[in-house]
């Protein structure tokens, strides 16, 4: 058997290993179906995920964190005053609504797309190296704050409406953890978050660390709206983790989403936003042609992963030439 069809069953199984351990034997919480599973967690992303568990330092291979590890991190808590205030003013002036509004700069959201149906709102501040030019413009005491703490990868503005939840979910990659700071919230526990088997009750000035990979869901069973800081922060891990790291942010850069038309846009939201027509059309089948969407859904999802798969096996092919 050739090197090259060696190297494919080995990527292959460590896949599958990989997709069988976060669905069967990470953490305490369990989706209902292997089916929930696939919608929710993204299991395509879970080789690379487990390349992050297994380079974590110990002490961060947990569901939830204290947000002290963070270099700096005095700096936001002193002051989420001045970031509530300057949130506050863009959610006055409807900055939120507009982000997400149909055919708007900031509604092809690949990551977050799905809260939108909830009430769920957000306002980018910065993304993966890119600071958004609307965030400069409107929030610039904010973003001077964030500026200061290199660890921060990405960060928004978000809004939980009064009765909304977000059933549970998984993010799709592990390059950071959550980060989440109360700014003006219900100061209730009928307003958490549930990561794997932790409750996290969103207060003001309080905040939090948390990997969001594990299943998670949020709540506000109050009266009052729930508007936090939430950012991408550093992982902790050993050096071989922090190289990996370097190439699976650039994956993330992709996703960089505008808030208005004055922002930039990442490769896989202009391609999303292209492809979002089609989408639609997909999702009119579903409801009224669901044989034949399943079908096409299917089709689509083996050739997509035969096309990853045959790229694995010409890259091993290549490899397998150049050392004969």
């Amino acid at each position: 058997m050739s090197f090259s069809t060696l190297g494919l069953l080995a990527v292959t199984t460590y896949s599958v290993a990989c997709i069988a351990y976060v669905y069967r034997w990470r953490g305490q919480r369990r989706y209902d179906s292997f089916t929930q599973y696939l919608r929710k967690s993204w299991p395509i992303f879970a080789p690379l995920n487990c390349l992050m568990y297994m380079t974590t330092r110990p002490h961060a291979r947990k569901p939830v964190l204290d947000a002290g590890y963070l270099d700096n991190i005095g700096l936001l808590r002193a002051n989420w005053r001045v970031m509530r205030d300057e949130a506050l003013a863009l959610e006055a002036a409807g900055a939120f609504e507009a982000a997400k509004a149909a055919g708007s700069a900031g509604y092809y959201d690949v990551g977050f797309r799905t809260f939108y149906k909830r009430g769920w709102s957000k306002f980018y501040l910065s993304w993966y190296g890119t600071t958004h030019r609307s965030a400069q413009r409107l929030c610039p005491r904010t973003v001077a704050v964030l500026a200061q703490l290199p660890q921060i990868r990405g960060a928004m503005f978000s809004i939980l409406p009064a009765g909304a939840e977000l059933s549970v979910h998984a993010d799709p990659m592990a390059c950071s953890f959550r980060y989440h700071l109360g700014l003006q919230t219900p100061n209730d526990a009928a307003c958490r978050i549930q990561v794997d088997d932790v409750d996290c009750v969103w207060l003001d000035g309080q905040d939090f660390v948390f990997d969001e990979t594990y299943p998670h869901s949020a709540h506000n069973a109050t009266d009052r709206p729930r508007l936090i800081l939430m950012c991408d922060v550093d992982r902790p891990m050993n050096a071989l983790g922090r190289m990996i790291h370097a190439g699976y942010r650039v994956i993330a850069r992709g996703t960089l989403v505008a808030n208005t038309a004055e922002d930039e846009r990442g490769l896989f939201s202009r391609l999303f936003a292209k492809l979002a027509p089609l989408r639609e059309r997909s999702l009119r089948w579903k409801t009224e042609r669901r044989r034949a969407y399943r079908t096409l859904k299917f089709v689509l999802n083996s050739t997509l992963m035969t096309g990853l798969m045959a790229m694995i096996f010409a890259v091993l092919h290549v490899l397998e030439a150049i050392t004969a």
